[in-house]
């Protein structure tokens, strides 16, 4: 059984940093991309960070320059460096795994922005 384990999330002051992880088991074929995604209340879900097999990432406007993304393939497992970090950026955090045709979501992780 696939499961998306996420940790990292917390509250922190504006300027401030977090590191999430989202770390997957039970997959038996090669991840795809992996990424990150945020909902703020009242809002869509929306793409913030993603990275393909081969390491090469991509951003939300927002957040390049402060955020960073990376993986570890032998783990099967992604981060989200979030530095400088905004009340905007206030959202539960949700990992997304691509293991072409399935894709897979953890449950979310709280990031909250205080300013």
């Amino acid at each position: 059984q696939v499961q998306l384990v996420e940790s990292g999330g917390g509250l922190v002051q504006a300027g401030g940093s977090l590191r999430l992880s989202c770390a997957a088991s039970g997959i038996i074929f090669s991840i795809n991309t992996m990424g990150w995604y945020r909902q703020a209340p009242g809002k869509q879900r929306e793409l913030v960070a993603a990275i393909t097999s081969g390491g090469t990432p991509t951003y939300t406007d927002s957040v390049k320059g402060r955020f960073t993304i990376s993986r570890d393939n032998a783990k099967n497992t992604v981060y989200l460096q979030m530095n400088s970090l905004k009340p905007e950026d206030t959202a539960v955090y949700y990992c997304n795994v691509n293991v072409s045709p399935l894709i897979y979501w953890g449950r979310g992780t709280q990031v909250t922005v205080s300013s």
